[in-house]
């Protein structure tokens, strides 16, 4: 039986239409946020404040019609050019993320939905394609890569499925977020929340996300080798994980203590802005481009203190299992050498800012 064919883990539950003001409601039970092989359903309240919404209908009016796309550029788009535009839509609301609606659209001329959003970082026609419209073959946008373990940066993980009745979505692949490849880094434009870029595991196990790749999609900044030009990750109010709490350690470093606990909470945030505002920079308390490279401290054999914890939080993202103690002693520079020749960078053991981009912008 195909899985399309049969209820899969988010939809184990009965699903039921109901009308409303004449707008057609999905009703689901089971979340895609369980972890990978859970079977437990959730009430479609918490799934709702979850902030899954579903896609516009397959031959609903918010469809882009493929003869109405402006066609991808001739070029090849860049990973790193994709991702610039996905993180536009974090700040783009006064400093906020952009609201998620199925029915209005963007200054920008896209439709505020997950298939707007990436509609608008892959340059389609306006308002953009459905959900369904990205993962059609017919359509020219995307080919379907046979593996999750093929994603690389600017992919797209789609649940593009219409006959289980379940909500439909997608989000667009950054980076690993781990050795294991068991979560990832996304950007993702989902109801409540608008514009986030958070850790997801949708695709790793049985669920009904599979992987795309945009066909313009070039090959700098994507897999497991970046680009000269990789980009530095973008932390906001909500991001969690490594790259928030090796932002941390370096804020304790300059000057600003913190706990290291991963998540990008008000005191972060506190601690962030008075950092920019200590470096003349942009007061907004967001950990950019800028702002990580004020942050970062070069540190090398001999060095000490918090800006290596945080070198050896990241290396150890890469599998090394280094001790976080601090001292960039032997087994930190080996890590640092492998990772460096593993990468592409120069080999010199010594944690600059080329290889402090390439251990926080690349999975």
């Amino acid at each position: 039986m195909s899985p399309r064919s049969r209820l899969t883990r988010r939809t184990q539950a009965g699903l039921a239409g109901i009308t409303a003001g004449g707008v057609a409601v999905a009703i689901a039970v089971g979340s895609p946020f369980a972890g990978v092989g859970s079977s437990e359903p959730v009430a479609v309240a918490a799934r709702q404040a979850a902030g899954h919404k579903p896609g516009p209908a397959a031959g609903g009016t918010l469809v882009t019609q493929v003869s109405a796309l402006s066609a991808l550029s001739t070029a090849t788009l860049s990973p790193d050019t994709m991702i610039n535009r996905a993180r536009t839509w974090l700040t783009a609301n006064n400093g906020g993320p952009v609201p998620y609606s199925m029915e209005r659209n963007w200054k920008d001329g896209y439709r505020q939905d997950c298939s707007g959003y990436v509609s608008m970082t892959l340059g389609l026609g306006k308002p953009g394609l459905n959900t369904v419209g990205l993962a059609d073959a017919r359509n020219g946008v995307t080919k379907r890569l046979s593996s999750v373990s093929q994603l690389r940066k600017g992919d797209l993980l789609i649940d593009h499925s219409t006959t289980d009745g379940d909500f439909r979505h997608v989000v667009i692949f950054e980076k690993w977020a781990n050795a294991s490849h068991s979560a990832y880094w996304a950007y993702e434009q989902r109801g409540t929340y608008g514009t986030t870029h958070r850790q997801l595991r949708y695709g790793i196990g049985s669920d009904n996300y599979d992987p795309f790749r945009p066909v313009k999609l070039g090959g700098g900044g994507g897999g497991q080798l970046p680009s000269p030009s990789v980009s530095w990750p973008v932390l906001t109010s909500g991001s969690r994980g490594a790259d928030v709490r090796s932002a941390q350690r370096l804020l304790t470093a300059g000057g600003h203590a913190l706990e290291a606990d991963g998540v990008f909470g008000p005191k972060t945030r506190s601690a962030v802005i008075a950092f920019q505002r200590s470096r003349s920079l942009v007061a907004d308390g967001v950990v950019g481009p800028k702002t990580w490279s004020k942050l970062i401290r070069t540190v090398r054999s001999g060095s000490s203190g918090q800006a290596v914890k945080a070198a050896q939080t990241q290396l150890n993202v890469y599998g090394h299992g280094l001790v976080v103690d601090g001292a960039f002693g032997a087994k930190t520079k080996a890590a640092t050498v492998a990772f460096q020749r593993n990468h592409s960078l120069q080999v010199d053991g010594v944690i600059g800012p080329e290889t402090w981009r390439a251990l926080l912008g690349t999975r």
